[in-house]
């Protein structure tokens, strides 16, 4: 089959054959195949044709969901830097080099190189020598391997021995070897030979007592192990019957005395109806190559984290230049995540399979704010708010509007205090600050705000402007703020603070009864005593022009002395004014 011995054009050529002569009746697997092959010779528009096409055809809304997320994954991680930088080894040949993984401070990886008495045993699917194992020496500058040497040559067969796992102290092996008896290959009932997971103790460079795994069976395959850091689980790859795909994964628990559970399939949010393989666990994420995901092409590598519950967050692309439109597999990082290697047939590389060093740059830590503004009074939700975010150093971090719903969100560095302004024309500001944590991506959610509009707020007569406040009551003959008198002028407070550029001038006045001049001095009085409370609320000085008390020598009705009227019609001329006189 061309498909698997990686000749794309070909493949395709088949395939889109097959595709013209059979239209929808294309079965799941073939359809994944055809858009493989398209992927893999980078025709990206029809392999999204044909895929919107066979998602519609099965009419699977979930899987029609998985496809919509993952593209735009993959779209947003095309438009950003990646954090990777990856390079070729100068220790790949032109055979397949693979699988590098860490043992203790070397690398041991799976090679098709030409180093032992085998060597003219040839593997009839790719018509190269079998696997086997090597360690090779790592040069923490570059991540270049060197001095590579036969792995644990005392175990080795003339067939495949590849795909390791260590547990921490170096002592336990895990790896992937032909199923053989006698040497000679064993075959199951359609002529299949299988491969199984051998556990064994290093002792001086050499295994001792490998063992099968109890899930090994001459029936199906199991393979490509991997250790957690901490023992106590055991992820593989296998094609054993009850999965949801060709190849899926798998996790076993170990136990302290080293009793493994059965094996539990990872699932519909990891497997799929294609190829899951190449798993690789650490601080907490899985990391594994999978063609059934909708990638770049062939196997691509993702990343999937761990839940407290022990199921899976839905796996993510890790993207160019980790992946390609070919077959990338064998992902491993070490501890600090900074650097690793991977595997890949992609183009410009020595062989068939390559191995890769890179090197992973620091994430950036984003986290998202967001909430709603609404009308101070009304409480109606206010579209087309514009929200600001600031650091502490008065510098722009993030800026948006409220959609029509009055809903706002805004992504800004982790660790900040964060002050976000909001403002519309015509309204108040509004001003939080928050304060984001360390954990990338996490949600701060009900940050949210309240305008006041500035009509709410001012009474308009004869083209003049003032504060909107009830009557400012004095007690007799006095000029101190009472209770009463703070509360309305806590309303002047409020203005002058949503609306920083309003600049007012105090007018006070009393009713005719009374002698002028006494009057004149008591008004003077209370204007200076209610410029002063406002002052002592923070106010600046110089945003209040004036403060003059006029007595009885501006009604605003027919009292005047000597003019008999009511005491609601003297109530009038006893008032406070706040005149803006710039805004």
């Amino acid at each position: 089959s061309y498909y698997f011995i990686y000749e794309g054009r070909n493949a395709l050529r088949w395939y889109k054959r097959l595709y013209q002569i059979q239209g929808n009746n294309l079965t799941d697997i073939y359809y994944l195949r055809y858009i493989q092959c398209l992927k893999s010779v980078m025709d990206y528009d029809e392999a999204d044709k044909i895929t919107k096409e066979y998602l519609n055809k099965k009419g699977d809304q979930k899987e029609i969901n998985r496809y919509v997320a993952q593209k735009k994954q993959l779209d947003s991680l095309a438009k950003t830097k990646s954090l990777y930088d990856t390079r070729n080894l100068d220790i790949n040949t032109g055979k397949s080099d693979f699988g590098a993984t860490f043992f203790q401070d070397r690398i041991v990886f799976s090679s098709a190189r030409d180093t032992t008495k085998f060597a003219d045993k040839l593997y009839n699917w790719n018509n190269q020598p079998f696997l086997n194992l090597y360690v090779a020496e790592r040069n923490p500058a570059d991540g270049g391997l060197f001095n590579e040497k036969l792995f644990i040559p005392n175990v080795m067969t003339k067939y495949h021995e590849a795909t390791a796992s260590f547990d921490a102290s170096g002592k336990t092996i895990y790896y992937t070897s032909n199923i053989v008896k006698k040497n000679k290959l064993v075959v199951d009932q359609d002529r299949i030979n299988n491969f199984q997971i051998l556990k064994g103790s290093l002792v001086d460079g050499k295994v001792e007592n490998p063992q099968k795994i109890f899930f090994d069976s001459d029936d199906y395959s199991v393979g490509h192990p991997s250790l957690s850091d901490d023992g106590k689980l055991l992820f593989f790859a296998s094609d054993m019957s009850g999965g949801y795909g060709e190849t899926d994964l798998y996790m076993v628990k170990i136990a302290a005395d080293g009793t493994m559970s059965s094996p539990q399939n990872l699932g519909p949010k990891i497997n799929t109806l294609g190829n899951d393989l190449f798993p690789f666990f650490r601080n907490g994420i899985l990391y594994f190559s999978s063609d059934g995901h909708y990638g770049l092409g062939d196997l691509d590598v993702y990343e999937s984290k761990m839940l407290s519950d022990g199921s899976f967050s839905a796996p993510k692309n890790l993207g160019a230049p980790i992946n390609s439109n070919k077959d990338d597999f064998t992902f491993v990082i070490d501890k600090t995540g900074s650097y690793g290697y991977v595997s890949s047939n992609r183009a410009g590389g020595k062989g068939d399979d390559d191995i890769y060093s890179f090197t992973k740059g620091q994430p950036v830590c984003n986290q998202n704010i967001s909430g709603k503004a609404i009308d101070h009074k009304s409480k109606a939700l206010l579209a087309d708010v514009t929200i600001i975010a600031y650091d502490s150093y008065n510098e722009v971090l993030a800026e948006t509007k409220t959609n029509f719903d009055g809903k706002y969100a805004v992504t800004v560095p982790c660790n900040k205090a964060v002050r976000l302004v909001a403002s519309k024309f015509n309204y108040s500001d509004d001003e939080k600050t928050v304060a984001t944590t360390k954990i990338n991506e996490a949600e701060i959610t009900d940050v949210d705000f309240e305008l006041s509009n500035y009509d709410d707020l001012v009474v308009k007569k004869q083209g003049v402007e003032k504060v909107d406040v009830n009557p400012i009551y004095f007690d007799y003959d006095k000029y101190n703020i009472t209770p009463l008198a703070a509360t309305e002028l806590d309303k002047v407070v409020f203005v002058m603070r949503k609306f920083p550029k309003i600049r007012i001038k105090i007018e006070s006045h009393t009713d005719s009864r009374g002698k002028d001049a006494y009057n004149l001095k008591l008004s003077d009085n209370r204007a200076k005593s209610t410029r002063d409370y406002i002052l002592s609320q923070g106010i600046d000085t110089a945003r209040i022009e004036s403060a003059i008390g006029y007595g009885e020598s501006r009604p605003i009705n027919k009292c005047k002395n000597g003019v008999k009227c009511t005491e609601a019609e003297h109530l009038l001329n006893r008032r406070s004014d706040f005149i803006i006189i710039q805004k």
